[in-house]
């Protein structure tokens, strides 16, 4: 990773599904570094990661070809291949669990290289895993440098393997997260957001258990004022002037995919950066706050556009609905 990132820039679709995951391995398997732990880096996906939840076949509707797996003492049986959002959901989630793995293997005595192994394994991971079962796909990353031919391409995966690094390599931190992202035709058309420290993978999937409603999370208990996530070391000033007006408080908080989903899970109200971001900070998460009906935007309300020749992101607004226009008068006021 970049020390030369904006401030918050992660080191800082239908339906939402919250999958209750262990956060790390099943007792007596341990993901490698092969992409897409078990039978899916072969071509199997009927076996899903143990941490994920996430179903493996995939929508008859999907229109993804269907692989042939050999049986065991027989001839190769049919199964659908993962379709995008569940390929995603699924990508996120072993990634995150790698980075569990890497987590217990080296400690903490060593921030730098912890977070240097974390970015380049993940990095590793995600990458080998789209190349065999996306191939034909581009893939835009903050690990990997940028190839143009994704510019006229009509599938881009947007892929942040590490977003957070700092609080990764912080002991006791679970904001920290794995963003694996579909741009296709022009908008972002699946996302996934592991997070892997709390055992969960926010996706625009939707597995069979558990669900959760595809509608904006409730306003905070007990009528308090807004909450609004921001950078825990380096919150934009805007911030805390759009909170005092509201009425509302600053919660700082690490990685950019862990304040999204803090608003998509309902424990925050706002996210509001200034500071700049690129793609792979906001497209997955952006995916996923769409998916239950949040608020997404520049802070002049102006729409996100991702695929660009320059990755690179002013700003980000993602809110409750009821609250973007208040907020994004308040920010033309100021």
């Amino acid at each position: 990773m970049s020390s030369q990132r904006p401030a918050d820039a992660g080191g800082g679709a239908p339906g939402i599904s919250v999958d209750a995951a262990t956060g790390g391995p099943a007792p007596g398997g341990s993901p490698s570094d092969d992409p897409v732990s078990g039978a899916l880096a072969a071509g199997d996906p009927s076996a899903a990661s143990p941490a994920s939840g996430v179903p493996a076949a995939a929508s008859p509707a999907s229109g993804v070809p269907a692989a042939a797996v050999p049986a065991a003492g027989g001839p190769a049986r049919v199964v659908p291949a993962l379709d995008d959002a569940a390929l995603a959901a699924r990508l996120a989630t072993d990634a995150g669990a790698l980075l569990l793995r890497i987590r217990a293997e080296r400690g903490f005595a060593d921030p730098a290289a912890l977070r240097d192994a974390g970015d380049t394994r993940s990095q590793a991971l995600l990458a080998a895993a789209l190349a065999r079962h996306r191939g034909q796909d581009a893939v835009l990353s903050e690990e990997a440098a940028d190839d143009p031919a994704r510019l006229t391409a009509r599938r881009v995966w947007i892929i942040d393997p590490l977003d957070g690094t700092r609080e990764f390599s912080e002991p006791g931190r679970c904001d920290w997260a794995v963003h694996v992202a579909l741009w296709q035709d022009g908008e972002l058309a699946v996302g996934a957001v592991a997070l892997p420290a709390q055992g969960v993978t926010l996706t625009t999937n939707r597995p069979a258990a558990p669900a959760a409603p595809a509608v904006a999370p409730a306003p905070p208990a007990g009528g308090g004022g807004p909450r609004l996530v921001a950078s825990r070391t380096r919150a934009p000033t805007l911030v805390s002037t759009v909170a005092e007006a509201l009425g509302g408080t600053v919660v700082p908080l690490g990685s950019a995919g862990a304040k999204v989903a803090a608003v998509v899970r309902g424990t925050a109200d706002a996210y509001l950066h200034a500071g700049g971001q690129y793609e792979w900070d906001s497209a997955a998460p952006v995916a996923v706050a769409r998916a239950v009906g949040l608020h997404t935007s520049r802070l002049d309300g102006s729409a996100l556009v991702y695929n660009r020749a320059d990755p690179f992101q002013p700003d980000l607004l993602v809110c409750r609905p009821e609250l973007a226009a208040e907020i994004l008068t308040l920010i033309g006021a100021g």
